[in-house]
């Protein structure tokens, strides 16, 4: 490897994802060297930017013609380990990744153009949805087959982020499902996660529909106000932001998403 690429900033970055999240497992973020390791990744997550990575931003947010189809999303794979995958994601302005969890893995996001709005929710674990007269009432009405895929979910988290902000982060127990949507035309993202999807080892992706409740339910969940600054989702309750329980409910892959891949044109990273 060339020595340039051997001291790039994002060579750096895998080096220290793979120190962060070598044996990590489950989620031990109280754990003082994890947290450490944490903060110097973020530290250098923070000081990435698009031209780093030779990437450069889309003013029509169309996929290069090498891209069949024309996803509404494409993606850079960088590099994956047993630990951790890092690669970019790229928006199409007006689209979105839709609302989906990453079982027991932890996440790191920065934006490298454009603006993302996130949502975050933290499943409520050991409280299954009630039924009979206490079950909430949705508009439309759930099938039967639905109920036992209904969610209770509490909104953590919301705002929205720019290449200026901090990265935000997620964890196997909060803000571990969101929703990412490209703000005011296209955006692009560097993501790490940890460890890698894996559907033989229980960390397949789910995808979530967010219900709203009847009138006549008390049930109800409200859109935040306001919106987070500086340090991403983990900040909202820090400045204000109240969780508000919500339910929701898995479903396939919505028909309208889709994800291509396209060639990462950046400094070469090996681990």
């Amino acid at each position: 490897m060339p020595r340039d690429e051997m001291n790039s900033l994002i060579q750096k970055i895998a080096r220290q994802a793979r120190l962060t999240f070598r044996g990590v497992g489950g989620g031990p973020e109280g754990h003082k060297s994890f947290s450490e390791n944490v903060g110097q990744l973020r530290k250098l997550v923070g000081e990435i930017r698009a031209e780093d990575l030779k990437i450069r931003p889309r003013k029509n947010g169309q996929a290069p013609i090498s891209v069949p189809h024309n996803p509404p999303v494409t993606y850079m794979h960088i590099c994956e380990t047993d630990c951790f995958s890092m690669g970019v994601f790229l928006l199409k302005g007006g689209t979105c990744i839709p609302l989906h969890d990453h079982p027991g893995m932890h996440g790191m996001l920065k934006v490298l153009y454009g603006k993302v709005r996130i949502s975050g929710f933290d499943k409520v674990v050991d409280a299954p949805a009630p039924a009979g007269p206490k079950e909430p009432q949705f508009q439309p009405p759930l099938l039967p087959y639905q109920r036992a895929a209904l969610r209770r979910a509490v909104l953590r988290s919301a705002g929205e982020f720019s290449d200026s902000s901090a990265p935000c982060l997620l964890s196997p127990h909060r803000d571990n499902l969101h929703q990412i949507s490209a703000v005011d035309g296209p955006a692009a993202f560097l993501d790490i996660l940890a460890p890698p999807y894996d559907p033989d080892d229980g960390r397949d992706c789910h995808y979530y529909k967010l219900l709203q409740p009847a009138p006549s339910s008390s049930s109800s969940p409200a859109e935040p106000a306001g919106r987070p600054e500086g340090d991403g989702p983990h900040q909202a309750d820090a400045s204000g932001l109240h969780s508000r329980e919500v339910w929701l409910l898995e479903i396939p892959q919505p028909d309208d998403f889709w994800c291509g891949g396209e060639p990462y044109p950046g400094p070469k990273v090996t681990i």
